[in-house]
C-alpha cells in the first residue's frame, strides 16, 4: 500500500471530493486536496533501509463552518491508523470565499522488494 492509496480508501466513506496536488475540476462547496510532502528513509539495518515514512497534507477547503468535518476527518484518519502530525487554520481565502484547513499526516511503511 501507499500512503495516498490508504487515504483515499479512509477518506471515501466521508463523502468530499478528493484529488491529489490540485483540484482540477470546478471545485464543489467542499473538498480535498492531497498533497504528498515525503517519503523518507528512516530506518537502516545493514545498510539497507527498512521502513519508508510517508507524510502528506490534507487541504481541506469548505465554504461552510469547517469545525465538524474536522473532527470527522481527525477520527477517520486516526482509526485508519494514520498519524496526525499538525493540524491548522490556514485563512478565509476572500476572493474564493473558502475556508482552507490543514491536516498533515504520516504513515509508516515497510520497504517493498522489486
Amino acid at each position: 500500500m501507499s500512503l495516498l492509496a490508504d487515504l483515499n480508501q479512509i477518506l471515501d466513506p466521508l463523502n468530499i471530493p478528493v484529488e491529489t496536488g490540485v483540484f482540477s475540476d470546478t471545485p464543489p462547496d467542499e473538498y480535498l486536496v492531497i498533497t504528498p510532502m515525503s517519503d523518507r528513509l528512516d530506518l537502516f539495518a545493514d545498510n539497507e533501509a527498512n521502513i519508508v515514512l510517508s507524510e502528506a497534507r490534507l487541504s481541506f477547503f469548505t465554504k461552510r463552518n469547517y469545525m465538524k468535518r474536522k473532527k470527522e476527518l481527525t477520527k477517520a484518519l486516526q482509526f485508519g491508523g494514520i498519524t496526525i502530525t499538525d493540524r491548522q487554520y490556514v485563512g478565509y481565502e476572500h476572493d474564493t470565499k473558502f475556508h482552507h484547513y490543514a491536516i498533515d499526516v504520516m504513515k509508516e511503511y515497510e520497504m517493498e522488494e522489486e
